[in-house]
């Protein structure tokens, strides 16, 4: 059975988008052409034959691994965002979120890898490259910076 990790390892988010993809418009089209009763019946023979098992599991295996490169891509992106100057106001905002939520998030996120390298010894971060992302995340900002507008997230 295909698990997340194993999948993790194999694709990129991209090549994990368009394996996902594929696999859920075949479904889509395959169900589309069954009958209430779940049979195809006298279906198109172009039609796409319904996922196996095998294929539903990886396709909700591929959803994580999604979730999860994902996940990791917007945390990189926080860190570019603070590298390049900007206060967690403004990260919040670019977010849809407060500022507390960005910076607390990020913080969990820092200390979530530096667990999975202390558990395995090879992913996540090491101490240095953990407190080196520490530094630049800094603390909650008390209040706006000169360049923050200090206008609140939009709500959603």
């Amino acid at each position: 059975m295909v698990t997340p990790d194993e999948l993790e390892k194999r694709f990129t988010l991209l090549t994990a988008t368009a394996r996902y993809d594929d696999l859920r418009a075949r479904e889509a089209l395959a169900s589309w052409a069954r009958d209430d009763s779940g049979e195809t019946g006298d279906a198109d023979p172009y039609t796409p034959p319904p996922l196996t098992r095998e294929e539903a599991l990886e396709a909700l295996a591929l959803g994580e691994v999604i979730a999860r490169k994902a996940a990791y891509g917007r945390q990189l992106a926080v860190r570019s965002a603070r590298a390049a100057g900007a206060s967690w106001s403004q990260i919040g905002a670019a977010l849809g979120t407060s500022k507390q939520a960005a910076w607390e998030a990020h913080s969990r996120w820092i200390d979530d890898q530096a667990e999975r390298h202390r558990r395995d010894g090879y992913s996540g971060m090491d101490e240095q490259y953990s407190a080196a992302a520490r530094v630049l995340a800094g603390e909650l900002d008390a209040g706006p910076t000169p360049d923050d507008d200090g206008a609140p997230p939009p709500v959603r």
